[in-house]
């Protein structure tokens, strides 16, 4: 554990070359029943990195990642590691608006993207957007097509055959304060926004999230779908490379294939949001495998029903933790420990990271003491360098002194744990990902047949809330629920359509017109928990 102890000092592609020399037939990846190993990765990395080099890409340059969890996403992240450039992670199911807003604000220089992902054409999205986009030079595709047609465009597995044996013109020192990534949030405004992270805040979480959990070089770590996220770079790709464990690969939604993995390869540490656990619950009833290695379960992205922890610690993993992750903090805030009482697991999510400071703040920044309701405001090395080119939208979000205000509201009690009670804006996160009720209204509100429409969550035991719209039409307009649906895909991405549209005849209000969205979070609450619904 000598990375650990050493972290968060080491360049990031330093770890890599540490297992590569030390044991190369290590294995880092596992992907579609093909294991990849620390030294062919890190050759990969290097290959890719003296590639990129020579097409002309430079330190400090913005290189977007838009692929889903696959091994060039993870070989990409240290190769650009190696050449100083910064990693603007994407999620590849953003509506073609979002990219573009993304690209254009990031003033990426070139893109990794897959070539075809869920019906998407990838290559005919960006032979649409590099016009409208001047910085983006470069854009690097994985997958199969012939791409003669455009010398700007060039495959991944080309790029890495041409820069094998070839070196780096000048070895970039790597600022451990200096930008890393940037990751982008919707934040508390439903806009998105560009978190800064250093080397520092994401190896500081890393390391601290491999300690409490007690990661070892043995383990084989599952539930890492979206690498794209905060939680998929620091706890899922750097905290297992500072491990020296194995990241098995996977497509998310497919609970079969997950339970399958987990039996063929023997894992034994399994992350995920409660949408997964419950839906390989459902899975593992239906049809059961033997998960007999897995020996501890971590959750994150929303709070996990006591009713489905207790199962899924019965009938899926012997020991589950729960994490407090937020983008603006590097991922993990708060842990729980394996050796915290089950019922300190089943409760809170735990203790910060040692080096973390948590308070618990009135709304004028007033701290509260012990056991007090109040905001969480955390103040730790893994706390964000700001938000990119929003100077004004920072310092709002940091007190006088240093601590970020994460808008959740919670408490701590006197044994340290934090207790999560509710958000101080309104978001729904579904699936744990963050969804602005605000965004999906506006969409809704362009519909030509509806007068009205409010969006709330609901409990859901998969999704933890799931979005519900409720909906007002125009006199004598005809519309369904799946037309309206049809109509938010046209620009949301899929996360943020509306689960349940409910019709109704009007949305309580205040005197002053203001619509009463509790009120109606309420009603939507009971005619789902009512037998007729």
């Amino acid at each position: 554990m000598a990375l650990l102890e050493r972290s968060p000092d080491l360049p990031v592609a330093s770890i890599l070359e540490h297992h590569a020399k030390e044991d190369p037939d290590a294995e880092f990846l596992l992907y579609r029943d093909q294991a990849l190993t620390y030294g062919q990765v890190d050759d990969e990395a290097r290959a890719l990195a003296a590639a990129l080099s020579n097409m002309g890409v430079e330190p400090g340059d913005r290189v977007a990642i838009i692929l889903p969890g696959c091994p060039e996403f993870i070989v990409s992240l240290f190769a650009l590691a190696r050449l100083g450039v910064v990693l603007v992670p994407m999620n590849p199911r953003l509506p073609e608006a979002e990219l573009r807003y993304m690209l254009r604000h990031s003033e990426a220089v070139c893109a990794i993207t897959v070539e075809n992902l869920h019906g998407v054409d990838y290559l005919q999205l960006f032979e649409d957007l590099l016009p409208r986009l001047p910085e983006l030079q470069y854009l690097v595709t994985v997958g199969e097509e012939d791409l003669w047609y455009d010398d700007r465009i060039y495959q991944f597995e080309d790029l890495v055959s041409a820069g094998t044996g070839r070196s780096i013109d000048a070895e970039v020192t790597e600022d451990p304060d200096g930008l890393f990534a940037i990751v982008y949030t919707s934040g508390t405004t439903g806009k998105p926004k560009g978190v800064e992270l250093t080397r520092r805040n994401l190896l500081y979480v890393a390391a601290g999230t491999v300690r409490g959990l007690g990661l070892m070089p043995s383990d084989r770590i599952i539930g890492i779908t979206a690498l794209f996220h905060v939680f998929g770079l620091a706890p899922g790709i750097l905290g297992t490379a500072l491990a020296g464990a194995t990241l098995v690969l996977h497509e998310p939604g497919d609970p079969e294939e997950a339970l399958r993995l987990i039996e063929t390869h023997g894992v034994t540490i399994h992350y995920g949001v409660p949408m997964l656990f419950a839906a390989e619950l459902r899975e593992q009833r239906r049809s059961p495998r033997d998960l007999s290695s897995l020996r501890l379960g971590l959750v994150a992205g929303a709070p996990l029903r006591e009713d489905l922890f207790n199962e899924v610690e019965e009938e899926l993993c012997p020991l589950l933790l729960t994490a407090y992750s937020l983008t603006e903090t590097s991922s993990t805030l708060c842990l729980g420990r394996p050796d915290d009482s089950a019922e300190k697991r089943r409760y809170t999510v735990g203790r910060p990271l040692p080096g973390t400071e948590l308070r618990v703040v009135e709304p004028d920044g007033t701290p509260l003491p012990v056991e007090s309701l109040g905001e969480l405001a955390v103040r730790s090395p893994g706390v964000m360098r700001g938000y990119y080119r929003q100077p004004r939208e920072t310092a709002s979000c940091f007190d006088d002194a240093g601590f970020f205000r994460t808008g959740d509201l919670g408490i701590v009690d006197e044994d340290g744990h934090v207790h999560l009670v509710g958000r101080r804006q309104d978001v729904i996160i579904r699936g744990g990902s963050n969804v602005h009720p605000r965004e999906v209204e506006d969409r809704l509100h362009a519909h030509p047949a509806l007068l009205e429409a409010v969006v709330v969550g609901l409990r859901d035991d998969l999704l933890g809330e799931a979005i519900c719209a409720a909906v007002v039409p125009m006199e004598g307009a005809i519309v369904t629920a799946d037309e309206i649906r049809d109509w938010c895909r046209h620009t949301l991405a899929d996360h943020k359509v509306p689960d349940v549209v409910r019709f109704v005849d009007a949305l309580p209000s205040t005197g002053t017109g203001k619509i009463r969205r509790v009120e109606i979070a309420r009603l939507m609450e009971a005619e789902q928990d009512s037998p007729d619904s």
